[in-house]
Parts: structure tokens; sequence; C-alpha cells
């Protein structure tokens, strides 16, 4: 039990700094292109408290985390938070802009796993403490996994996903207005991916790129 709540306490922290640095990744892109929506609501922060879902960002994957440790199987870990608010028409490019906008989540989250690897050699570095490098070690495992799972499930090209985003401004206009009616069939869609292992054939050539990327720095 003491070995169960350790690991949800590992995983609490960067799953908290993840979330909300790629929510605030999201209202600072959409400020910069031209949409100030975000920022006049107070989700250009760096306070959890603004982006965390009760549901969604704690509930959610802690019974996941929960039940993986406790089957000893594994199994996607996924979660949300309150969705940042986002006025697409307020862009100066809307098709174009809600590309960036979106994609600033998944990068932030790219960022922050290749700051984990970096911090773990710095660890390597000042100390040979092994209490201290086991603990520091089990962070930075936390850290780079939950980052490269969220860029990778964010990535998926299903509305209201970044992906899905990111694929409604690359289409041609009659495409893309086709594409973003599944928008209400979205949450439906995820669920029976998930149920089906099918987020794997999306997720997983996302997760190579970002361990790639991670390990140019290891």
């Amino acid at each position: 039990m003491i070995q169960i709540l350790t690991t949800l306490l590992v995983y609490a922290i960067p799953s908290v700094l993840a979330i909300t640095l790629h929510e605030s990744a999201h209202a600072y892109a959409a400020r910069c292109f031209g949409d100030s929506t975000a920022y006049r609501l107070g989700r250009l922060s760096i306070n959890p408290l603004h982006h965390i879902d009760p549901v969604g960002t704690i509930l959610v994957p802690g019974l996941l985390l929960l039940s993986s440790l406790l089957t000893g199987m594994g199994g996607i870990l996924f979660g949300w938070a309150k969705p940042v608010p986002v006025n697409f028409a307020m862009l100066r490019n809307p098709k174009r802009d809600m590309i960036w906008v979106a994609l600033a989540g998944p990068t932030c989250n790219l960022i922050q796993a290749i700051c984990w690897a970096l911090l773990l050699r710095l660890m390597l570095f000042l100390t040979h403490d092994s209490t201290v490098l086991n603990l520091g070690v089990s962070f930075v495992h936390a850290g780079i996994s939950v980052n490269l799972m969220l860029m990778a499930f964010n990535l998926i090209p299903i509305l209201p996903l970044d992906g899905g985003r990111i694929l409604t401004g690359l289409l041609p206009w009659r495409w893309a207005y086709e594409f973003s009616k599944l928008e209400r069939y979205g949450l439906a869609i995820m669920l029976v991916l998930i149920a089906t292992g099918a987020t794997t054939f999306f997720i997983r050539p996302f997760l190579e790129v970002g361990r790639f990327m991670v390990r140019l720095v290891l």
C-alpha cells in the first residue's frame, strides 16, 4: 500500500505540472496570434487551480494509475483539464493560426519531457547518493512518461483534441468544415478507440519521436 501511495505521489506532481503548462501554452499561443480570451479569463497562468478539472485531471488519471498498479497491467494513462477558451474568429488568420495554437500544448509537453531528462543528467553530475538518485529517477521517469503520453494522446487527429484542430487547419476549407461536424461525437469516438486499443495505432509514432528526442539528451 505504501508503494502504491508513493507511486501516486511521484506521478501527481509531474502530471499537474504537465497539464498546467500544456494549457498555459495554448493560452499564450492564442494571445500571440490575436485572441486574448483565455488571457482575460486568467488562463494564461501557471497556477494549477486555474486549469485543473477535478474529474479529468485527478479522479480519472488517479483511478487508471491505481488500476494499473493493482493489476500489474499496463494501460493508457489519460485525463483532461478545463479546456482553454479560444475564439478562433479573433485569430489573425483563423485557419492557419489554429494549427499553431493547437500545436503549442503538445510542443510544451515535449519540451518538459526533455527538461526532465536534463534534470536527470544534472542530478547524476551533482550527487552519487543512491537514495537521492533513486527518488530522482522515479520523478524523472514519471515526468518523461506523463509528458510524452499527454503529447501523443493530444495529437490523435480527433476533435476536440489538439491533433483534430491541427488536421482541421491543414485540410481544405470544404473538408475542414465536414470534419468539424464530427466534434460532437469526439468523446464517444475516443472511448471506442481506448476500449478497443486502437489508440496505440495513433499514439505509437508520436511516442517514438518523443522518446528519440529525449534520448538525444540522456
